[in-house]
């Protein structure tokens, strides 16, 4: 059974250690969510803990998804804190554990994000992603456009310099 459900910020700092293993999962796999190896549990759930003011203060709002009771994914939507710019947000931190891919999961978190921002205020999406990468083909079929591609913009986990795109998506309403 999947559930997709928004963390509390209680719910949040309960789950560190879970979302701190799908980070780690992300950046062994070669995902390029910000982080170069070697990068282990203790480095990943610092990170997650810094994030806890945003979640506490509703800046930053993460999603987990739960089958059969474990984490297999999280996507979280950080609002824009620039007074001309409260009506937009940026996906960030989409991941799915290596061993639930396949399945859907990654578009039913995107649209989870996307059905939440315009409460929110944001009627605006914004993202990037490595060029060429699983994560841009999900965007490329959900209804996102790419307005710009980044030539060796971010290093890959392994520390070669990739290409990133850069997406948006406006929401109806």
């Amino acid at each position: 059974m999947r559930t997709i459900e928004r963390l509390s910020a209680e719910e949040f700092e309960a789950g560190i250690k879970e979302l701190a293993d799908l980070l780690v999962d992300a950046v062994d796999d070669g995902a390029s969510v910000g982080f170069v190896t070697p990068f282990g549990h203790e480095e990943a759930a610092a990170w997650w803990r810094a994030q806890y003011p945003a979640v506490a203060a509703g800046t930053l709002a993460v999603w987990a998804c739960r089958e059969d009771g474990a984490m297999t994914g999280t996507i979280s939507l950080a609002l824009a804190a620039k007074p001309n710019a409260r009506h937009r947000a940026e996906i960030v931190k989409l991941m799915v554990h290596r061993t639930a891919r396949g399945r859907g999961l990654s578009r039913a978190l995107l649209a989870t994000a996307e059905r939440a921002a315009p409460a929110e205020g944001a009627g605006l999406l914004l993202l990037d992603t490595e060029t060429g990468s699983t994560a841009e083909h999900v965007y490329l079929t959900g209804g996102w456009t790419r307005y710009g591609i980044v030539p060796d913009y971010a290093s890959s986990p392994g520390g070669t310099l990739q290409d990133c795109s850069f997406f948006y998506k406006r929401l109806a309403g």
